[in-house]
């Protein structure tokens, strides 16, 4: 090779590795000591409050079908051990929620679905702080739920953005199920075609449902640190139900008495914060994401490569992927590095010596 195709092979590298920095980077020192940003809490938090239905939940009779938000976890979930801690967690969860006025010991089915007031109050008096996710439905009302529609909670298919806030009032999360449930089973299930109208009138008898993120706030009421995700259907759009969400969601914040920060997969909505409200922490949500399975641009989110657009205060990323270069990178120019969702106490010995703190469920941590 010649010196000066070597030089040019040099340069192309040190160019490539300086505008990966440039790229990853999170928002410098001086920008947050200037806008006067707060640091994430240390605590665990919650995923979606601490829940005895819902996301990442495991018993012995659906522990075939459990896939969760991430087939990585359900390897460690076959292991006794990681049963054994899913009972401890459903557990706590009952007897926080009973605690804090919801439910009671003769409760058959689930007292605090993932992402209800239950759950949220149960978290607050566990004395864990809470990650939550937040939508819009069809009245523009901002509403605490994770999934586009209602099927796995509900077993109801359709979206949220198609019912109305009063609505979903009367629709029961995790009707006729059981402690510990992973997933609802449709409310009209030997019906054909299942029932998927919403109740005439509110059911009998104790149920949660989708809240709205102002009852969440009063439920919580500054008692626990929060992670609020904003949720979109589509992470590479933007429109005027975007912008509204973002509105109505920080007005919301805005006026609350209690610590918070804010995160979205979607670097629109970090950046939303970075150009209207940098007093606020923000942190971009990321995963590593499969080239050959995803498309190229969740490809590239997974690298954090749009950092440079939000300028995250922290890297909220898939904790099996903590040892990651962009992970690494972006925790060394000092991002805050958050782990989501972290199932089992195995999980975490392999994932702690990468990130700050921890988003987690299905367990119950050694310290809070």
């Amino acid at each position: 090779m010649s010196s000066k195709l070597w030089r040019n092979v040099v340069l192309a590298g040190v160019a490539a590795a300086g505008a990966a920095v440039w790229a990853v980077a999170p928002r410098t020192f001086n920008d947050k000591r200037r806008n006067f940003v707060p640091s994430i809490p240390e605590v665990w938090y919650a995923h979606r409050g601490l829940h005895d239905a819902g996301s990442g939940l495991v018993n012995v009779v659906d522990i075939a079908d459990y896939a969760g938000d991430n087939p990585v976890s359900a390897q460690s979930d076959t292991t006794g051990q990681s049963i054994a801690e899913n009972d401890d967690y459903v557990a706590l969860a009952r007897a926080m929620a009973i605690k804090a006025g919801y439910g009671s010991a003769d409760t058959t089915g689930p007292i605090a679905p993932e992402n209800s007031l239950a759950a949220f109050a149960a978290a607050c008096e566990a004395g864990y702080g809470i990650e939550l996710d937040v939508q819009l439905t069809l009245d523009g009302q901002v509403v605490v739920v994770h999934d586009a529609d209602l099927l796995r909670v509900a077993g109801d298919s359709r979206l949220i953005e198609d019912l109305t806030y009063d609505e979903l009032t009367r629709i029961p999360l995790f009707p006729n199920g059981k402690s510990g449930d992973l997933k609802a089973e449709p409310p009209g299930a030997g019906e054909n075609p299942p029932l998927v109208v919403t109740p005439s009138a509110a059911p009998e008898g104790y149920y949660q449902h989708v809240p709205l993120f102002s009852d969440v706030l009063d439920v919580v009421a500054g008692r626990a640190p929060l992670i609020m995700e904003y949720k979109f259907s589509n992470n590479r759009a933007w429109d005027e139900r975007s912008e509204e969400l973002m509105e109505k969601g920080h007005a919301l914040l805005e006026a609350y008495d209690g610590p918070y920060v804010v995160e979205s997969f979607h670097p629109g909505a970090v950046n939303w914060y970075k150009e209207h409200h940098p007093e606020v922490c923000r942190g971009q949500l990321s995963w590593p994401a499969k080239l050959d399975k995803h498309g190229a641009a969740e490809w590239t989110a997974g690298l954090l490569a749009f950092n440079w657009l939000s300028r995250p205060d922290f890297v909220a990323y898939d904790w099996t992927g903590g040892a990651s270069p962009q992970v690494k990178l972006a925790r060394s120019m000092g991002a805050t590095a958050v782990s989501w969702t972290v199932r089992s106490s195995e999980e975490l010995a392999q994932c702690e010596p990468y990130f700050d703190r921890h988003i987690f469920e299905a367990f119950v941590p050694d310290e809070v």
